[in-house]
């Protein structure tokens, strides 16, 4: 049996978070966008907010739940990812954001909506 890098894994892994999302109403909007700031997994639309998504896998939970990996650090840096988004795409400044975390352990899938508020400088 071929074993998946971890690039693979993680593009299966984000496509299962988008599908995930797409079923319960979200537009997926962008995949990896990339800034200086920061790679953002998912840009969705979901009931009237424009939400910067973070996807967290993990093969089994031996090591910690994933949400434990969104260090102050990445939701600062994707909160300023989110920020360089509005900006590059000319959306309004009071454009509402939301912050998504999905979180895949095994085959199991979750969402936590508003995960965190917005981090700058």
């Amino acid at each position: 049996m071929e074993r998946k890098n971890n690039r693979e894994i993680g593009s299966l892994e984000e496509q299962s978070a988008a599908d995930f999302l797409m079923e319960r109403g979200y537009e997926i909007v962008e995949r990896n966008y990339r800034c200086r700031f920061a790679e953002i997994d998912l840009v969705a639309r979901e009931d009237g907010y424009l939400c910067f998504v973070e996807v967290k896998y993990r093969k089994n939970d031996c090591f910690g739940a994933p949400e434990g990996v969104v260090s102050p650090e990445k939701m600062r840096k994707i909160s300023l990812g989110a920020q360089f988004y509005v900006g590059e795409h000319h959306l309004p400044v009071d454009t509402p954001v939301r912050f998504d975390v999905v979180l895949i352990i095994g085959g199991e899938i979750s969402l936590i909506q508003n995960a965190f508020d917005y981090r700058g400088r």
